[in-house]
C-alpha cells in the first residue's frame, strides 16, 4: 500500500497545494519515461510499473486535491503489465495451450493411424483427411492463439500483441481456405459424387467462414482506412476506433465458439460414416475420436473463462482507498 501525507503543504491554498504537487509528479513521470526502454526484459517491465503506478498516483492525487478535502490518498500496488492472479492465470493458460496442442497432435494421429494418411485428387478419400486436419489447425489452433496473444504476452508492449495477433490469424487464413477445397474436391471426385451441404455440420461449417470472412475484410478495411486517418486526425476517431474494439473481440469469440460446435458435429459425423455400428463397441479409434472431441469442449469452456473474465486483462490499477472525501 502507497500513503501519501497532506500534511506538510496543508497550509497553503488548495489550488497552489495541487498546483505544486501536479508540477512535482508531471516532472517524476517525465524522467522515468526517459529512463524506460521498450518492455523486453522484467526491469522493462519494473520500469514500466513504475512509471504505471507514477501516472496513476497523478491521477488521483492531484483530482483528490482539487476538491480541498482530502488528508491521505491510498493506492494499491497491483497495477503491472500481468494479470494480479497470475498463478490462477498461469494455469489456465499452460492448460489451454496444452489442450490447443492437444487437439492438433489427437486429429493428426486419428489421421494418420485410423483413416490412412494423406493423398490428392488421385484418391479421394485421403484427399478428405486433410478437411479435419487444416480446419482443426486453423479454425481452433491458429485462431485460438490469436485469440490469446493479448493474454500469453503479458510483457510485451501492446503493439507487439497485436502482431502476434495478426500473424496467427493470417496464417489461419491459407489453413481455412485449403481445408474447404479439398472438402470439396473429394465430395466432386468421389464414385459416385457425394452431394453438399446437406448436413447440419455443412451448414455450420458455411456460417462460421462467413463469419470469420467478414473479420478478416473488417480487419484489412478498417485497418487500412485507420491508418490513413491516424496521419491526420487520430484524436478524433480514437472514440470511434475503442468502439469498434469490443465488438471486434465478441465477433472473434463467437467465430471460435462456432468452429469448436461445428468441429464437434463434422467429428462425430466422420465418426459415424467411418466406423459404423462399431462406434458403440468403443474401439480404439472410437476412444481417440471421443477424447478429441472432449478436448475440443473443454477448449469452448476455457477460452471464453480467460478472455472474458476481468481480472485476467493485463495492465488494472486499483484505487484501494481515498481518505477523506
Amino acid at each position: 500500500m502507497l500513503f501519501v501525507q497532506t500534511s506538510s503543504i496543508s497550509r497553503l491554498p488548495v489550488s497552489q497545494q495541487s498546483g505544486r504537487l501536479e508540477i512535482f509528479i508531471n516532472l517524476s513521470s517525465i524522467l522515468l519515461i526517459k529512463i524506460s526502454p521498450p518492455l523486453s526484459s522484467v526491469r522493462d517491465c519494473f520500469y514500466r510499473l513504475l512509471h504505471t503506478s507514477v501516472l496513476a498516483f497523478h491521477r488521483f492525487t492531484i483530482m483528490a486535491f482539487k476538491s480541498g478535502k482530502v488528508e491521505t490518498v491510498s493506492i494499491s500496488e497491483e497495477g503491472s503489465s500481468s494479470p494480479p492472479n497470475w498463478c490462477f492465470f498461469g494455469w489456465l493458460l499452460a492448460l489451454t495451450q496444452l489442450l490447443l496442442h492437444g487437439a492438433l497432435g489427437l486429429v493428426l494421429f486419428w489421421v494418420i493411424y485410423y483413416l490412412g494418411g494423406f493423398g490428392w485428387q488421385d484418391q479421394p478419400k485421403l484427399e478428405f483427411n486433410y478437411h479435419p486436419v487444416l480446419m482443426i489447425g486453423g479454425f481452433v489452433y491458429l485462431s485460438g492463439n490469436a485469440l490469446l496473444s493479448y493474454r500469453s504476452f503479458g510483457c510485451c508492449r501492446h503493439i507487439y500483441k497485436k502482431l502476434f495477433h495478426t500473424v496467427f490469424h493470417i496464417l489461419a487464413v491459407p489453413a481455412i481456405v485449403m481445408g474447404f477445397i479439398t472438402v470439396w474436391d473429394s465430395r466432386n471426385l468421389s464414385v459416385p459424387p457425394i452431394a453438399n451441404f446437406w448436413s447440419l455440420h455443412s451448414w455450420m461449417g458455411l456460417t462460421t467462414m462467413g463469419l470469420f470472412a467478414i473479420q478478416v475484410v473488417r480487419t484489412l478495411v478498417v485497418g487500412f482506412f485507420s491508418f490513413l486517418i491516424l496521419l491526420c486526425c487520430e484524436a478524433r476517431t480514437a472514440a470511434l476506433r475503442a468502439a469498434l474494439v469490443p465488438v471486434h473481440a465478441t465477433f472473434g469469440l463467437i467465430t471460435f465458439l462456432m468452429a469448436i460446435a461445428t468441429c464437434l458435429t463434422g467429428i462425430t459425423e466422420k465418426a459415424i460414416n467411418s466406423l459404423g455400428a462399431k462406434y458403440r463397441d468403443l474401439g480404439d479409434e472410437a476412444i481417440v475420436v471421443n477424447v478429441l472431441a472432449v478436448t475440443l469442449l473443454a477448449l469452448m469452456i476455457l477460452m471464453p473463462v480467460l478472455l472474458l473474465f476481468d481480472k485476467f486483462r493485463a495492465r488494472r490499477i486499483h484505487v484501494v482507498a481515498v481518505h477523506g472525501l
